[in-house]
């Protein structure tokens, strides 16, 4: 029986929402121009190869479980967000801006990878070798067992790997690849869904850990198909303002380690370089003693990291005031000045309100509430919050200030690096008693806090 030819279908490049025709918005997602033609083959079941069983169920009470083969690349910083170390078998997905300095970051990982005696594979769609080669030189880049290839084709590639049996490989990038077997154009979903999917499958045949990089869109998402983060075993993202030398890598999955966790990187000139004390970095200009400015001791993932929130209130002398943040949710912001308006009194209908995270830190946590307003109210009072003291609890609509998570672990970073007071809930300084080198001031309400650091 000769096969059907495939048929035409536009697919939505966000989501996989699939139309006869094509539409100017996704009426899944509600993307707009991202319905892309493709032809999807199509065969009759009867021609279709269907791999073979694999065994029988078993007693999950009576599995043995393989121990885990891991390496360690050596970077610090890049070992956090996997869980340690890197998992033999395992793919991981690094996702960022591009010029953010992925490429750069991977071949760093798989030269330290390789140092004892192992043998890494670096496969680029983008660059060639010469490129590559100039990186390298100015990375100082010395391993003997980096190999480094030029390919596009998902076969040809499979065959390298064959032939060279790598313990690690990386592809840059995933949207470049393509399969000669689909007739979609590379970087179309389809193309990208099938390439992830048989490279998965190998690298969980062959033990072979495997990096996949993959570009964002404007929106911060991966590009590509959802199914490309679900597939994989560990998605990173690679954050940071270019015009900034400070890059963080964020952990956002892990089937091996905890999720949320973050590696600080500072850009320089021999690549990136790790920053082992980020507290004291983000502290070494932040300004004593002025309005405005609040440290909060913030949590990412298992490391407490001493960050100051920025805020400025003034007058506007516009109908609808201007309200910006950077580095806090503007959602979240907005609720904390409607609670500082009702609960405490502080009239700022009528002012222009900036918040900003200094170091290009993003604070996602409740914990950072109460020192957001506080550092709202120390702009609009215009009365510095005392430089020697720690902020930090999430605040509720009716004002109370709640406890959170890991409070010993804040305190210990903060009195590392000199501070002496720090205002937290009532109920967690009641349950934390006293705290060696710190003071602790419990407050029950946001009015309260307010009051205990001004009290004039």
């Amino acid at each position: 029986m000769a096969a059907r030819p495939g048929r035409s279908v536009f697919i939505c490049q966000n989501c996989g929402y699939q139309a006869p025709k094509w539409l100017g918005r996704c009426p899944d997602c509600g993307t707009w121009s991202s319905m892309a033609e493709e032809i999807t083959p199509s065969a009759p079941v009867t021609e279709v190869n269907l791999p073979p069983r694999r065994r029988a169920p078993q007693p999950l009470i009576g599995l043995k479980a393989p121990p885990e083969v891991r390496q360690v690349s050596g970077l610090t910083e890049f070992d956090r967000t996997l869980g340690g170390s890197v998992v033999h078998g395992s793919v991981v997905l690094l996702g960022g801006d591009p010029g953010i300095g992925k490429s750069t970051l991977m071949l760093q990982v798989l030269d330290r990878l390789c140092q004892p005696g192992l043998t890494g594979l670096y496969i680029s769609g983008e660059e060639s070798e010469t490129q590559i080669k100039l990186r390298s030189d100015r990375l100082g880049l010395t391993s003997p067992g980096l190999l480094v290839a030029t390919e596009t084709c998902l076969e040809n590639i499979l065959q390298v790997v064959e032939e060279c049996r790598p313990a690690f490989l990386a592809l840059d990038s995933v949207q470049t690849l393509y399969t000669a077997t689909l007739p979609a154009a590379p970087g179309s979903l389809t193309q990208v869904r099938e390439t992830a999917f048989r490279l998965v499958q190998h690298a969980k045949l062959t033990g072979i850990a495997t990096f996949l990089i993959g570009h964002v869109t404007k929106e911060g998402a991966i590009a590509g198909p959802m199914v490309l983060e679900h597939l994989v075993d560990t998605v990173l993202y690679l954050e940071g303002d270019r015009s900034h030398a400070f890059r963080l890598l964020r952990t956002v999955k892990n089937r091996f380690g905890p999720t949320h966790e973050l590696g600080i990187f500072e850009m320089q000139e021999a690549g990136l370089v790790e920053v082992t004390n980020p507290s004291g970095l983000f502290m070494a200009e932040r300004s004593l003693e002025v309005p405005g400015a609040a440290v909060i001791p913030s949590l990412e993932g298992s490391r407490p990291i001493l960050v100051e929130v920025q805020a400025l209130v003034s007058p506007s002398s516009l109908a609808q005031p201007r309200r910006q943040s950077m580095g806090v949710d503007p959602g979240r912001v907005s609720l904390l000045v409607a609670i500082l308006e009702k609960r405490v009194g502080l009239a700022m209908g009528g002012q222009d309100l900036y918040v900003n995270v200094a170091g290009g830190v993003r604070l996602t946590e409740p914990a950072a509430d109460l020192g957001v307003a506080m550092a709202l109210a120390s702009s609009f009072l215009d009365r510095p919050v005392p430089a020697d003291t720690l902020i930090f609890g999430e605040v509720g609509l009716t004002g109370e200030v709640r406890a959170v998570s890991a409070p010993e672990l804040r305190l210990k970073e903060g009195h590392k690096l000199g501070f002496k007071r720090a205002l937290l809930a009532q109920r967690q300084q009641e349950h934390l008693g006293d705290f060696p080198g710190l003071k602790l001031l419990g407050v029950e309400t946001l009015a309260a806090a307010i009051r205990s650091i001004f009290p004039e």
